[in-house]
């Protein structure tokens, strides 16, 4: 689906950000994210006469140049794809504000911001939906196939995945006064590795339990009630497995509740983990308990107080 308005003077060079996120949102395991404000990945992208596709900056050194392995490079290319303009010239730089492999949406970010730069660069003519499947099909490759931080990378706010063949997405409304505790230890953890720690299969019990959470968290979205949203951060899959493979997380976890906390879990696959409260004076203290708790673990970190972004993906012209 082409955008309405597409731009009949498009831009030489233009800026995107993409914010990060928070994959699962606790129980809804590839199928719920939701966009945080504050760090993201911002891509610029330039025209250039030469076909093909340059990393000229790929924002940090242990990422590669070579774009067929690089988020943004692979988003971009296929946003031409979609268009049948496998040939353009685009030179990309990128400058990540999100940290690797923390678990705080990075490599969808940058997959977000690519398409949007490429997409702008052409005028516009994709909608954000488009831009979404373009960006999974990065995060297929550097990440997996699934949709929780692409889509609200793009889309902002809470989005519930509902389907992925064909691509089903459902904004569903942010609660009002909703703070967010991020707090990121001292570690690295690939998402490959923590795919790799979820269960084959689970028990019918456990399955059950988990859908009612995702639904409790629907319901608090449309109701705006934050204690349920709280009560329904309660995963029994992949927090479970994952947890080991995370020293210090269980501590801060149990610190995040001893101070109020609504819910607390890990982002996405981790090494990051998240906590919800109605008080902004209550979050620095959860974030302050979390950060002693990793330090008992013997591990620093960062911590960061922030809310949801409600925007998505940004773009202009620079």
């Amino acid at each position: 689906m082409r955008s309405s308005s597409v731009d009949p003077q498009p831009p030489s060079r233009v800026e995107a950000y993409a914010p990060g996120s928070v994959g699962n949102v606790g129980p809804g395991l590839d199928i719920l994210g939701l966009a945080v404000a504050g760090l993201g990945d911002t891509v610029t992208g330039e025209r250039r006469a030469v076909a093909g596709i340059v990393v000229e900056d790929p924002g940090h050194p242990d990422l590669p140049t070579e774009p067929s392995r690089h988020a943004a490079a692979i988003a971009a290319e296929a946003v031409f794809r979609r268009l049948g303009l496998e040939r353009q010239g685009l030179v990309l730089r990128v400058r990540k504000g999100l940290p690797l492999a923390g678990g705080q949406g990075g490599s969808a970010a940058s997959a977000a911001a690519g398409a949007g730069a490429a997409n702008a660069l052409l005028g516009s003519p994709l909608t954000r939906r488009d831009l979404v499947e373009a960006a999974m099909e990065a995060e297929t490759v550097v990440a997996g196939r699934h949709a929780d931080n692409v889509a609200p990378a793009v889309l902002g706010g809470l989005v519930l995945v509902r389907a992925l063949e064909p691509l089903d997405l459902v904004c569903l409304p942010v609660p009002d006064g909703l703070h967010v505790v991020l707090v990121r230890p001292d570690m690295a953890l690939r998402t490959a590795l923590g795919r790799a720690a979820l269960p084959a299969w689970v028990s019918r019990e456990i399955a059950l339990h988990q859908a009612a959470q995702v639904a409790a968290i629907v319901a608090a979205a449309y109701s705006g009630d934050l204690a349920l949203l709280g009560r329904a951060i309660d995963d029994r899959i992949a927090e479970p497995a994952r947890a080991p493979l995370l020293p210090g997380f269980l501590e801060a976890k149990r610190a995040a509740l001893a101070e109020g906390a609504l819910g607390c879990s890990i982002s996405g696959s981790g090494p990051s983990a998240f906590a919800f409260t109605d008080d902004l004076t209550r979050a620095d203290r959860i974030g302050q308990a979390m950060k002693e708790a990793y330090r008992r673990s013997g591990l620093g970190c960062e911590v960061r107080i922030t809310e949801p972004d409600r925007e998505g993906l940004r773009v202009r012209a620079v």
